[in-house]
């Protein structure tokens, strides 16, 4: 039957919205509706479906006004999260990769011979941090569906996931909109329907048009996957698509019908993950057929068609092993059409060669297919490229497991493209092996931690889903150090040094910082700023506005949304803003208040460098940057956090934070002390004085060596306590 649906009959579309606004919960009530949890949760799905209609019936033909509540309850709690297949987004509740499932749904609007649809939805992840997901899913569907909480109305990324879409115009997703949650008492399905008509000036849809759902009590689940099939365009057919059959897949008798009915292969890379048996590709069929048994190559298509040829990823051929769809658990089909999304495995063991975007073509055609005759589908550089805005070093627990931590984290920037991943060198591995400092780019520990690598993040919480997904899924408990936004440096032409005209480095680690020894006239420290946009109440207007101003922000100003809420816009340094102003913005606003940010330039500061000392030696990782007036502050800070955290030793630890070489702050964790002059409940030596000074004597001499030859074992918890500095 999936072999018989025409590209007409296809429709894709993606969930959009502000996190913990119910995408996953209303997925998985679309996914039993249309049968992909079994026939059981279908009847149950159907029956509530047909109850708001009026015309549900009960197994002697009667009508019948009431479900019974232990079903639903009990389904909706098994399958409420079908589509967050990971780990970390079970245990924390939110969605961080986007997935997909396709369905079958039977529709007038078909054309098909089955009068079926066939529905690919996306579910897309609602933070910030995982907004590229958003980017990349946006470029794959011909519709979306923003959602909005009834009991919320518009947030922060209620707007900026909007403006994503407008972003894309003229080829732009055709926009729907929900309401979800409408069953809850505070609810205001209404007044959130009139806000959102009078704020999305673009929007062409009517307010009354707006479907109201709940996903716990499966209210409008039906409407909007029929509006979703009335109002969704197919996927485009390609103007130069070669395929002589735009309507029915048949399994041809000879190679030779095979080469002439499916036409150019043209299969492009959604997403990628890692298992047992390989690299597994999500790919979405463009043009032409691609079946089980056909030999493909990938290539990375550039941005400029005569380096098209030049972008071939490998020479080598790949047989397609297995092909099938996602719905969402994989259903093996053998062979996937035009227009259709679906897995598949072709023993490919590198993870850096199917990113998305890479296309799949048939390797017999490569050449033909690489020429000027054909259009070859590309994502934008949005969404494909990764611009990280925080830089952390990452390091295994132990110093033999380098190498694992480097294979999981490949196969993990395979499923997370938002990492950008510098390995070292094997040179600068051995040395900090040995206790030197890596010279690499950043991944180097020092003595304390030993070779690791620098990874760049979306996000502070990006960086927790990381670290999380490591232990989850490999098995590696891995040391994260602070995250740090990159600063950039210029340096002027001065008697310090030889320059003839300024020159402007960024500092993504801070070994790169402008030593203590030259002059700080001699240098410019800027710092990224963000344009930061809140949604809150306005009855929080007062601490808000007391917490951007000690967070060091500018250009504040205000816009009502409604009578009880605003959008407060205000220029800020990036890094106050990553270490802890979402979590003090929920605390002050009592959870209501949300925030986006956008990149605003470049701008100059009196900022200082902190470094941590234990017991002499300099720990780079747990080294801050700070302005010039809050050091000391936030110097004294860390150094009590440290003191509360890092385990007592054998032997005293000094934490200093200093500025240069003027120590700013200082923390003492007293050593233990072994009560030397009692063994098994009896004091020894009796009442032998000697014989007592002689083992205070040798305990004071072993905590001397101690002291000079112990080490600090620094932890998660270590790192963690620098992050946050209020």
């Amino acid at each position: 039957m999936i072999q018989e649906i025409p590209l007409e009959d296809v429709r894709n579309f993606c969930f959009i919205a502000h996190i913990d606004h119910g995408k996953s919960s209303l997925s998985s009530r679309i996914l039993e509706l249309t049968g992909n949890f079994g026939r059981e949760t279908q009847q149950l799905a159907w029956e509530a479906a047909l109850l708001q209609e009026g015309i549900s019936l009960d197994d002697d033909g009667k009508p019948r006004d009431s479900i019974k509540p232990s079903s639903s309850k009990a389904s909706s709690k098994e399958r409420i999260d079908a589509l967050d297949t990971l780990a970390v987004e079970q245990q924390r509740g939110i969605t961080v990769k986007a997935s997909t499932a396709s369905m079958l749904y039977r529709h007038p609007s078909a054309i098909g011979p089955h009068k079926t649809l066939l529905v690919n939805m996306y579910d897309t992840p609602g933070h910030v941090d995982f907004g590229r997901e958003v980017t990349r899913s946006l470029n794959f569907v011909q519709g979306a569906v923003l959602l909005l909480d009834s009991t919320q109305g518009i947030q922060a990324q209620t707007w900026s996931v909007y403006e994503k879409v407008k972003a894309l115009a003229p080829n732009d997703p055709k926009l729907l909109i929900a309401l979800t949650k409408i069953d809850l008492e505070a609810a205001r399905p209404i007044h959130c329907a009139v806000a959102v008509s009078e704020w999305l000036q673009d929007w062409d849809g009517d307010p009354d048009s707006i479907v109201q759902t709940s996903a716990r009590s499966r209210i409008g689940i039906r409407p909007l996957l029929e509006q979703v099939c009335e109002q969704v365009p197919p996927p485009q057919r390609l103007a130069d698509d070669d395929d002589d059959d735009t309507s029915i897949l048949l399994e041809p008798k000879t190679k030779q019908q095979q080469q002439q009915r499916r036409g150019t292969l043209r299969a492009q890379v959604m997403d990628s993950w890692f298992d047992s048996r390989g690299v597994n590709c999500l790919v979405r069929v463009v043009s032409g057929q691609l079946t089980e048994g056909d030999r493909v190559t990938l290539v990375v298509v550039a941005s400029d068609s005569s380096q098209q040829q030049q972008q071939q990823q490998n020479q080598s051929s790949y047989p397609v092993q297995e092909v099938g769809l996602v719905v969402p658990h994989e259903l093996r089909t053998k062979i996937l059409g035009r227009g259709q999304m679906g897995y598949v495995r072709f023993g490919l063991r590198d993870p850096r060669q199917a990113l998305p975007g890479t296309l799949l073509l048939h390797s017999d055609r490569v050449q033909t297919a690489l020429s000027s005759k054909f259009i070859l589908p590309q994502l934008p550089p949005e969404a494909t490229v990764a611009k990280s805005v925080l830089y952390a070093s990452v390091h295994p627990q132990e110093a033999d497991g380098f190498e694992d931590l480097c294979s999981a984290v490949d196969r993990l920037a395979l499923n997370d493209t938002g990492l950008e991943v510098q390995r070292t060198s094997s040179a600068s591995q051995n040395e900090a092996v040995g206790g030197g400092s890596s010279k690499s780019s950043g991944g180097g520990g020092g003595p304390s931690l030993g070779p690791g690598l620098r990874v760049g993040f979306q996000g502070l919480l990006h960086v927790e889903v990381f670290r999380q997904r490591l232990s989850d899924e490999f098995q590696i408990d891995a040391v994260v150090t602070p995250p740090k936004v990159p600063y950039r440096a210029t340096y002027l032409p001065s008697k310090f040094n030889n320059l003839t005209e300024p020159v402007t480095k960024i500092v993504e680690d801070l070994k790169d910082w402008p030593p203590s020894t030259i002059s700080t006239s001699s240098y410019i420290i800027e710092e990224p700023m963000v344009k930061v946009r809140i949604v809150a109440r306005v009855a929080d207007a007062g601490p808000l506005m007391e917490l951007i101003t000690r967070k060091r922000g500018t250009q504040i100003s205000t816009q009502p949304i409604d009578e009880e809420k605003w959008f407060l816009h205000c220029v800020m340094p990036w890094a106050e803003v990553v270490v802890d102003f979402h979590d003090q913005l929920k605390t002050l606003t009592q959870g209501f208040g949300s925030m986006d940010t956008f990149e605003a330039g470049y701008a100059e500061s009196k900022l200082q460098k902190v470094e941590i000392v234990l017991n002499g030696d300099l720990v780079e990782p747990l080294s801050f940057v700070s302005h010039k007036d809050a050091a000391q502050a936030e110097g004294r800070i860390v150094c009590q956090k440290l003191k509360d955290v890092l385990p007592r030793q054998q032997f005293v630890i000094i934490i200093q934070a200093r500025v240069g070489s003027k120590i700013i702050a200082s923390e003492r964790i007293q050593a233990y002390r072994k009560d030397v002059l009692t063994k098994s409940g009896k004091t020894v030596g009796g009442g032998d004085v000697t014989r007592k000074m002689k083992l205070l004597q040798k305990q004071k001499e072993g905590k001397k060596r101690m002291q000079a030859t112990g080490k600090v074992q620094l932890t998660q918890a270590a790192f963690n306590s620098v992050i946050s500095r209020s």
